[in-house]
């Protein structure tokens, strides 16, 4: 087993709630605020903050409108959130297959 592979994981993708948001994300193009914060079942506040920190890392944008004058929240991985996602994603498949039992 190398070691090494752990420690290259991306810290700020790492986190349980930043990898359901990207997970999340990368399976559609945008996603309400709201349509997170219920499938992810994350209070308001919990999900600000992770995606605050996503959005900080540049993985992910935010855009704030307005639909029936009600305001709306929406998300949506940036190119870099996409490569570092599915970067990611392939580290964990090489932890995977290195670590599995012959």
């Amino acid at each position: 087993m190398n070691p090494d592979l752990f420690l290259q994981l991306d810290r700020v993708i790492h986190e349980k709630g930043r990898l359901a948001i990207m997970s999340m994300l990368a399976a559609a193009p945008e996603l309400s605020f709201t349509e997170l914060r219920d499938a992810l079942t994350m209070t308001d506040g919990n999900l600000t903050t992770h995606i605050r920190a996503l959005q900080e890392e540049g993985f992910i944008s935010v855009a704030k409108s307005y639909q029936n004058r009600r305001p709306l929240t929406t998300c949506s991985l940036t190119t870099p959130g996409r490569k570092a996602f599915a970067e990611y994603i392939s580290l964990l498949e090489q932890i995977v297959r290195q670590n599995k039992p012959k």
